[in-house]
């Protein structure tokens, strides 16, 4: 990675499951850089952070975004916290700032978009970024377990959330409305 500085803020936002993680990659609220899901085949928190550090060096983002586990609300498994833990340790003396954002704050942004479920916030993700449209998981039935690609979802949501916070409500909605309009005067190939 050069020395000189992007316009936009690039993060990374991390979402550990049962057996690995998904992230985004944006720069600025409006730009997806990439996403992806990373498997480690098991509950296996030393080959996750090691593919986590990969990222890190890929990308070199400004600021990675996290779940913040010590809110009342998470119900994160210990092995999880600790690997948050680990990865805000990770990325810190690396210069790269370090942001927790709450399932709370997650609601509060997108429940004015009637957004309140955990899919629905996804579907207004999907709406957010219509590349991610094609992984957006079906509903999940209460005696199925949680797919894999939501976790692509709940990143991009912590990402979201944090530019929302970062930067004032107007100043995030005019990013997506002129990203809207530069992408309806450039056809996709």
């Amino acid at each position: 990675m050069t020395g000189h500085r992007r316009e936009d803020h690039r993060v990374l936002a991390i979402d550990p499951t049962s057996r690995g993680f998904g992230f985004v990659v944006l720069e600025g609220p409006a730009s997806l850089i990439d996403w992806g899901t990373r498997d480690t085949g098991r509950a296996d928190s030393n080959e996750a952070l090691r593919r986590i550090v990969d990222l890190l060096d890929q990308y070199g983002p400004d600021a990675v975004v996290l779940e913040d586990t010590k809110d009342p609300n998470s119900r994160r498994c210990r092995r999880v916290r600790e690997l948050i833990g680990t990865i805000k340790a990770t990325a810190a003396p690396r210069g790269i700032e370090v942001a927790r954002i709450s399932r709370m704050q997650i609601r509060a942004l997108f429940s004015p978009a009637g957004a309140t479920t955990k899919h629905r916030i996804a579907s207004v993700v999907a709406e957010h970024f219509p590349e991610l449209d094609p992984h957006l998981p079906p509903p999940r039935k209460a005696w199925m377990s949680e797919d894999a690609r939501m976790s692509i979802f709940d990143a991009a949501a912590f990402a979201l959330t944090f530019y929302f916070h970062r930067d004032s409500a107007s100043e995030f909605l005019n990013t997506k409305e002129n990203a809207s309009q530069e992408t309806s005067n450039h056809p996709r190939h």
